[in-house]
């Protein structure tokens, strides 16, 4: 954790005449004394993208301290975008290379892989011939839902997934989420894609609306706030609500400045949701795949019911 500075009071202190060897040697005993008693740190990063030629992306730098069972969010960048020289993907790449390999997980709010049968080049012409497990997976969902539900339509699994049908209808709430290759997510996807390509790290997909959720829930946040958290009225408020439950019950800690930053600026907050996530799944406290779930098929990563902060 970094040092808090000490404001000097003007005054212009005496060199001390130890020799510079026994200096050296005090220096190198004091940091390993300061790195014994932070002990080990875990990082997780989390993005929130915009397109490349806006300045909507933010990232946020969650550490965690298991000696000390401490969350902290160390870093919020904001508004990162392009300038006449540097692009903003170089910009995120650059502040994540700062830190070396010593990134536990990189949280994404969007897709960073195609639908699978894009990605393979033995793909069936039909979704009525074909028996790979990922389609046979989507008709047995479909036929399911067209029981319950009208008007009846059929899936196109070269834009959407199966996670994207899965928790429109398997969760105690409908959640909806934007097809990987559809209008608004797709260019998304390809930014993804090429800041992926440059990360050494285990990246992961989060879905914010939906951590959001189970997160506030398990604070006793007011549902209200969880559904409008990024709406542009009210939304500010709501997150003031979801973030002022954070910190009540003590979960991680935050800066003013960042807190101040997240309500004004619902992609910051969004970026640090995704962070927040990438933790709880370090921590084996994310939902695993459902039974029969295609495992070649992508899953979105998101809190258990009832998340227990205790103990951490």
């Amino acid at each position: 954790m970094p040092k808090s500075r000490l404001p000097g009071d003007g005054r212009k202190t005496r060199r001390s005449p130890v020799k510079k060897k026994t200096t050296k040697k005090t220096a190198v005993k004091k940091t390993a004394a300061s790195a014994t008693h932070a002990g080990d740190v875990h990082r997780f990063i989390g993005l929130s993208l915009g397109g490349g030629k806006t300045d909507k992306a933010c990232l946020a730098v969650l550490e965690y301290y298991p000696k000390h069972k401490k969350i902290f969010l160390s870093r919020l960048v904001e508004k990162i975008k392009s300038d006449e020289v540097h692009s903003a993907d170089f910009k995120i790449q650059e502040v994540i290379r700062q830190y070396h390999n010593e990134i536990d997980l990189i949280a994404f709010d969007v897709p960073f892989n195609l639908p699978v049968c894009l990605q393979s080049e033995d793909c069936c012409n039909s979704i009525e011939d074909c028996k790979k497990p990922h389609v046979k997976w989507m008709w047995d969902y479909t036929r399911k839902l067209h029981k319950k539900k009208k008007p009846r339509k059929l899936f196109t699994p070269y834009t959407q997934r199966c996670v994207e049908m899965y928790v429109s209808s398997e969760l105690e709430e409908p959640f909806i989420l934007q097809h990987a290759m559809g209008a608004n997510t797709a260019p998304l996807l390809a930014r993804a894609m090429y800041l992926k390509r440059g990360l050494k790290a285990k990246c992961i997909e989060v879905f914010p609306k939906l951590s959001v959720w189970r997160l506030g829930r398990s604070l006793n946040v007011m549902k209200s706030h969880l559904r409008f958290h990024k709406h542009a009225i009210g939304g500010d408020e709501s997150r003031r609500e979801i973030l002022s439950a954070l910190s009540t019950h003590n979960v991680a800690f935050v800066y003013d400045q960042d807190v101040k930053l997240m309500i004004e600026n619902n992609h910051a907050f969004e970026a640090f949701i995704c962070a927040l996530t990438a933790f709880l799944s370090f921590k084996g406290s994310t939902e695993p795949r459902p039974d029969g779930f295609p495992p070649n098929e992508d899953w979105i990563e998101f809190p258990r019911v009832n998340v227990r902060w205790e103990g951490f």
